[in-house]
C-alpha cells in the first residue's frame, strides 16, 4: 500500500492547506495533560511550515452533541501546540462561515489557524456534503493526518475529498505502512487481544482466525468466551450481546487450534479479597479482574515464539493497581520479544499507557494512534478516510 503523500505536492508556498489532525487529547483544568498525539502531528506541521504553506488545522474533541459545549473547546489544544511548535497559532471560535473564510484568506505564509471543534457542527458526524463543502472553501489543498478517525464516514475525513486535491500526511503514511506489516506477517504471527467488548472486535477476531498462528485472549473478552464454553465466571463482566456469536466462533475447528484462553485468574471474592482461581474453581460470587500467574507464564511462552505480534486491549482491570500485573507482565514480554527483532505493533489507550509506565514504548516497532481505526484496518474493514489516498 502506498499513500498519496504530501511529498508529491510540487509547490506548497502560499497554498492554504486544510490539515485534518486527531487532537482528541485529555484536558484537565483547561490544560492538555497528554501530548503524545500532538507530538505525532509535528512532522507534518513542520514540513508545511518549511514549505511556506498557510495552515488551517481542524480536529474533533470528545463527543459534543452537534452544538457548542465549552468543555470540549480546542482552545487549550491551540496553546499546547504553540508550546510544542514555538509558533503562534491563531484560534477560530467558529468552524465554518464568512468570518472563518475571511480569517483563512488573511493568513500569511507559515501562519497557522486552528478551527474550533468540528463536532460543534452536526454536519461533521452526519458526513454532510454541505458542511464538507463549507470546510473545503477555506483551503486549496486537503491533507489527512488523522488516521485515528479514518474509519469514520465523517465530513472532514470523507466527503471533503470531493472538493479539494487530497493527500496523506506523514503520520497517516506511517500508520498505513506499519500496520500493513501485520497484513502480510512474518510467521509465527501472534495476536494478544484484551478489553471489554467482543462486539467491537468481532471482525478483527474473524480476520485473525484466518491469518494468526495464535490468539491470546484476556480481559472481559476471555470471560465471555469461557462462559460460552460452559465455565463459571461468577459475577464477572461479560459481553452478553455477543454470546451467540462467541458460541459459534469458539466451536470452529480453525479457531479451537488458535485461541488461547486464561487457565487461571485473579478474582475478588465476596469478602473483597483477592485470590487466584483456576478455570473450574471460580465461584458464583467471584469477580474476575485479571489473568493469573500460570496464564502470564503460558502467554509469555507463546510470545517468545513469535516473529510478528499485535496487541490491543488490557488483559484485566488495568485501572486498578492490584489488577495491573497481567497487563504489565505481557507488555514486558512483548517489548522483550520486539527487542529480539520481532515486529511488534500495539494500539489502544490502555495498551499505550502500560508501555509508557514501563518505559518500553521505544522497543515497540509501532504504536498506533488509533484504537478503533487500528482494529478496522487490521480487519480489512472499509476506511472512508483512506479512500482516494491509497495508490
Amino acid at each position: 500500500m502506498k499513500i498519496k503523500s504530501i511529498r508529491q505536492i510540487k509547490n506548497l508556498k502560499g497554498k492554504k492547506v486544510f490539515l485534518r489532525l486527531d487532537l482528541n487529547v485529555p484536558i484537565r483544568r483547561n490544560k492538555v495533560v497528554e501530548t503524545y498525539k500532538l507530538k505525532m502531528a509535528l512532522p507534518t506541521i513542520n514540513y508545511l511550515l518549511e514549505k511556506e504553506a498557510r495552515i488551517i488545522i481542524a480536529s474533533h474533541l470528545g463527543r459534543p452533541k452537534g452544538k457548542r459545549d465549552d468543555k470540549y473547546s480546542l482552545e487549550p489544544v491551540a496553546r499546547a501546540l504553540e508550546d510544542l511548535l514555538e509558533t503562534k497559532i491563531k484560534f477560530s471560535k467558529q468552524v465554518v462561515g464568512k468570518m472563518v473564510i475571511k480569517k483563512a484568506k488573511t493568513l500569511k505564509n507559515k501562519e497557522i489557524m486552528l478551527l474550533e471543534n468540528l463536532r460543534f457542527d452536526s454536519g461533521e458526524k452526519e458526513n454532510s456534503l454541505v458542511f464538507a463543502k463549507s470546510l473545503a472553501e477555506l483551503a486549496d489543498i486537503y491533507v489527512n493526518d488523522a488516521f485515528a478517525v479514518s474509519h469514520r464516514a465523517q465530513a472532514s475525513v470523507d466527503k471533503i475529498k470531493k472538493y479539494l486535491p487530497s493527500y496523506g500526511g506523514f503520520l497517516l503514511e506511517k500508520e498505513v505502512n506499519n500496520l500493513s506489516l501485520a497484513l502480510k506477517p512474518k510467521k509465527p504471527f501472534l495476536a494478544v487481544i484484551g478489553g471489554a467488548k467482543i462486539s467491537s472486535k468481532i471482525k478483527l477476531l474473524e480476520s485473525l482466525s484466518k491469518s494468526a498462528d495464535k490468539i491470546l485472549i484476556g480481559g472481559a473478552l476471555a470471560n465471555t468466551l469461557h462462559l460460552t464454553k460452559g465455565n463459571e465466571v461468577g459475577k464477572s463482566l461479560v459481553d452478553k450481546d455477543s454470546l451467540v456469536w462467541s458460541k459459534k466462533f469458539i466451536k470452529q475447528k480453525k479457531v479451537k487450534d488458535k485461541i488461547v484462553l486464561p487457565s487461571d485468574f485473579l478474582v475478588e471474592n465476596s469478602k473483597k479479597e483477592v485470590e487466584v482461581r483456576k478455570v473450574g474453581d471460580v465461584k458464583k460470587t467471584d469477580k474476575i479482574y485479571d489473568i493469573g500467574p500460570d496464564t502470564i507464564f503460558d502467554f509469555s511462552k507463546e510470545i517468545k515464539k513469535a516473529q510478528t505480534l499485535i496487541w490491543n486491549g488490557p488483559l484485566g482491570m488495568f485501572e486498578k493497581k492490584k489488577f495491573k500485573q497481567g497487563t504489565m507482565s505481557i507488555a514486558r514480554s512483548l517489548a522483550l520479544q520486539s527487542k529480539k527483532e520481532a515486529v511488534c505493533i500495539a494500539g489502544g489507550g490502555e495498551t499505550i499507557e502500560a508501555l509508557s509506565v514501563l518505559n518500553y514504548r521505544e522497543y515497540i516497532n509501532w504504536i498506533s494512534t488509533g484504537g478503533g481505526a487500528m482494529l478496522s484496518f487490521l480487519a480489512n474493514e472499509d476506511m472512508p478516510g483512506l479512500k482516494g489516498l491509497i495508490k
